[in-house]
């Protein structure tokens, strides 16, 4: 068991470049615009991705092909080089700008000032990771594993593990600027969707610490969570330090938000005079500046003959409540959905299809889920389908039996065949409970991936006793009952047949039965023959985590084990990389996290 198969090849190929080619990779950027095509010059082929996708990410075992970035993906622009040049052809603004860091001085005092040691809108004891995570781990090379990393994944729990590493308040590591670090985690956080998220870790840093790196992912984050008037505090920075058409756009923003239209007006006129800005793009802009105080103007947006969206776009629509086109959203990745499902300013109900999918993501919680359909219940132009399902939802939690909960719970789950959206059991995890174990013709399965979906482990361990053993709800039990002290058998392995393609989920229940520690060490080297999963490769993915595990950096764990997840669904994770992925983020302290991703594995599978 030492011949590492395909996947582990390809997976490893991204640590060991992160290993020997760091130099290298700071010579090989470079600076790249952040804006949509017709600002001032023609559309043009994108030459990098939203998501960086090197040939290492299609982590497949079997005939499933790596995924392959295109053009249809373009939401997010590509990051510039820690320190891009200054581009000759850029529009100065129409006003002079004033000195960012002599303004510091007046409007923050010393005492004020935050440090850039430790980066971070949330504590340890607010669910992040320790300020520590990351240890003693090299700065460039953390870099170089996020920029690397692509999204979203195929786990819930390990994209809310991920979240949580990167928006913590964490030490800076060695051999990077803490802007630019911060700016690598928004950047990673806004390929998984996390908006908010990413924001509030840009707007963590301030403006006189802020470099072009921080300043062109700001400008990505404040408009993928809807937030032009977030461009604001860093405008007249980013003329300074970081030109470039947005910014000088964004001006004219700015001052009609701030209530001044005298400005506003004439600022725009420059714009439309020097083509800084055109077309839709410049629309969109208008349409901002009209909605501030005074703005004295409406703005009908019209998309005839847009045939691609990008974050400008999707920023300023959601913060006008401007309607995107479907057909114009399918042509964006995932990550755009989730933004609009957390935007404040869109509809409740047009939000819900995004929703459901960000929940699935990680992106949107159960209780999130649950506020969002209760809005939509109260209000008078929801779809009827959205109510219905509004309707069931209460009836799940407040019906007096459980046999009309548990049809209530059937109504909204939809299929019988297994196949509900994941995101209609995170809906549903806290009203499964509800229902009572053992109670008569439940489907167990689905109970409990419900509310193990919201990480309710304890309260879905009491349907232990009323399962059928050798079934999906008692593999998912076995994984995630935290109570369990007694340990299974390789003839418990065996014995699983669980639903759909059996021997994908066996082979995946037994990596994270043998990754808790849940099998004894014969079993776990007769069933790994068995089952041909290769738990004994190395290469440098695996040396990578097990380094980072024997430092307990549970950060850098959390990295390399998202690493070793990229790929489009459960089906296409080696179960030999869900069993180190398991183990060593055991090895660190994240045992209910392994837990409850081990267990997704058999929901999802």
């Amino acid at each position: 068991m030492t011949t590492s198969p395909s996947g582990l090849r390809r997976v490893a190929a991204v640590t060991l470049v992160a290993a020997v080619t760091l130099p290298a990779l700071a010579q090989q950027e470079r600076p790249e615009s952040i804006l949509p095509p017709g600002f001032g010059e023609p559309a043009a082929t994108p030459s990098a991705r939203p998501s960086p996708r090197p040939s290492a990410t299609g982590l497949t075992s079997g005939p499933i092909a790596a995924p392959t970035p295109s053009q249809a993906t373009a939401v997010v622009q590509p990051l510039p080089a820690p320190e891009p040049s200054a581009s000759p052809s850029e529009t100065p603004s129409p006003t002079p700008t004033p000195d960012a860091r002599v303004l510091a001085e007046y409007e923050m005092p010393a005492a004020a000032r935050r440090s850039l040691a430790s980066v971070g809108p949330i504590g340890t004891g607010e669910g992040a990771l320790p300020a520590d995570a990351f240890g003693a781990a090299d700065g460039q090379y953390l870099k170089l594993l996020m920029r690397n990393l692509s999204a979203p994944l195929p786990s819930r729990w390990m994209s809310i593990l991920l979240r949580r590493a990167l928006v913590g308040r964490i030490d800076t590591p060695a051999h990077v600027n803490g802007a630019d670090f911060a700016a690598e985690r928004a950047w990673l956080l806004l390929r998984m969707g996390e908006a908010p998220a990413a924001r509030a870790l840009v707007q963590g840093v301030d403006v006189a610490n802020t470099t072009p790196k921080l300043l062109q992912v700001a400008m990505n984050a404040m408009l993928a969570a809807g937030d032009p008037g977030g461009l604001c505090p860093l405008q007249a920075r980013a003329a300074a330090l970081a030109p470039a058409r947005g910014w000088t756009t964004a001006g004219a923003i700015c001052a009609a938000l701030s209530g001044n239209p005298a400005a506003a007006k004439a600022q725009l006129a420059q714009v439309r005079r020097r083509r800084v800005a055109s077309g839709i793009d410049l629309q969109l802009a208008q349409k901002v500046i009209g909605a501030g105080p005074n703005g004295g103007q409406a703005m009908t947006i019209e998309w005839a003959g847009v045939d691609q969206l990008t974050a400008w776009r999707i920023g300023l629509s959601l913060a006008t409540s401007t309607p995107l086109p479907d057909e114009l959203m399918a042509t964006v990745g995932p990550q755009a959905n989730c933004w609009r499902a957390l935007a404040p300013g869109v509809p409740p109900a047009l939000r819900l299809p995004a929703a459901e999918a960000a929940a699935g993501q990680g992106v949107l919680s159960n209780l999130a889920m649950v506020d969002l359909y209760g809005s939509v219940e109260g209000g008078d132009d929801a779809p009827s389908a959205a109510v219905a399902v509004a309707d069931d939802l209460r009836t799940a939690y407040t019906a007096a039996d459980a046999a009309a909960r548990l049809a209530a719970l059937r109504r909204i789950w939809g299929r019988d065949d297994g196949q509900t959206p994941y995101g209609r059991l995170v809906l549903t995890a806290r009203a499964a409970i509800r229902v009572p174990a053992g109670t008569a013709k439940a489907p167990a399965d689905r109970l409990v991936a419900s509310m193990l979906s919201a990480g309710l482990d304890r309260t879905a361990a009491r349907w232990r006793g009323s399962v059928e053993a050798g079934g999906d709800a008692w593999a998912m039990l076995a994984l995630a009952d935290p109570d369990l002290s007694q340990r299974l058998t390789y003839r418990d392995v065996s014995s699983y047949a669980g639903s759909g393609d059996s021997a994908v989920k066996q082979r995946l229940f037994f990596a994270g039965l043998a990754g808790l520690g849940r099998l004894a060490p014969a079993d776990i080297e007769r069933a790994a023959e068995a089952l041909e999963v290769r738990i004994g490769a190395e290469n440098p993915w695996t040396r990578a985590l097990d380094r980072a595990a024997l430092a307990n950096q549970p950060g850098t764990v959390v990295l390399l084990a998202a690493i070793g997840m990229q790929t489009g669904s459960w089906r296409g994770v080696p179960p030999e990389m869900l069993y180190r992925i398991v183990g060593a983020l055991r090895a660190v302290g994240l045992g209910g996290e392994a837990r409850m991703i081990a267990a997704e594995a058999i929901a999802r599978a």
